[in-house]
């Protein structure tokens, strides 16, 4: 293995000013990938793509907010007015919404977590597809929860929202497969110190799980080693 196995790559992160998002950049362009930082917010971006440079990497800021109805179309037409191929993406952006009972769901906040964990996802697929297939070997990560395949009590909105995102992910690495050599993997990053963590569990100990970079470092190791679509896994400890 090279210093840099991942040199020369094109990876795109979604939700990477934080959290796991910025962890598996960092990891990433450590590894000599070009990262394409996207999230709503461009300071936050601009703080990720600093420590990245900092760090003798590179990568691009892509501000966008994936609610709104045109945004991954910009994206895409941006990304591919520079950048002839996608060699890795890395579907991390949601919200959470509210925890609460399926029979006080919000009907507007339903949508906007739908927009954004399931709508948006379906549209990066396609928008991109054509990018990743132009790759030597096109990786698609999609980050998920344990909520999507174990359903909790008044874990029904995001819940249901992961499940159909797993679906989706799942359904284009079933259909690409054969035709491409695009390849899929679900990873269900566990407990994690994350703000969406904090929120969903508020007066938890962050200390007392573990950091996003462990996340990243599993993503940076599966994609170095590589996988076949359909690849699942939940990381339940520090990686070695």
């Amino acid at each position: 293995m090279t210093d840099k196995p991942l040199a020369d790559r094109i990876a795109l992160v979604t939700g990477a000013s934080r959290g796991i998002g910025a962890a598996t950049a960092a990891a990433l362009a450590d590894a000599g990938a070009h990262v394409i930082l996207t999230g709503r917010t461009a300071g936050a971006l601009e703080e990720v793509e600093d420590a990245i440079y900092a760090r003798g990497g590179s990568a691009t800021i892509a501000p966008v907010d994936f609610l709104e109805p045109d945004a991954v179309a910009r994206l895409a037409v941006a990304l591919g007015g520079r950048w002839d191929r996608l060699d890795i993406m890395v579907l991390n952006a949601a919200m959470l919404g509210t925890l609460g009972a399926v029979a006080t769901i919000d009907p507007k906040e339903l949508a906007r977590v739908m927009t954004l964990n399931v709508s948006a996802q379906a549209a990066l697929l396609a928008a991109f597809d054509p990018m990743l297939r132009r790759a030597p070997a096109g990786r698609v990560i999609g980050l998920t929860s344990k909520v999507a395949g174990s359903p909790r009590a008044y874990w029904g909105e995001y819940g249901a929202s992961k499940a159909a995102f797993e679906v989706l992910v799942n359904c284009y690495g079933a259909e690409v497969a054969n035709i491409s050599r695009v390849r899929t993997a679900i990873i269900d990053p566990g407990a994690t110190r994350t703000a969406m963590r904090a929120k969903a569990y508020p007066g938890e100990d962050l200390a007392s799980v573990k950091p996003p970079e462990d996340v990243a470092a599993r993503i940076l190791q599966l994609l170095t080693d590589d996988f076949d679509t359909g690849h699942f896994e939940r990381i339940e400890r520090a990686i070695a």
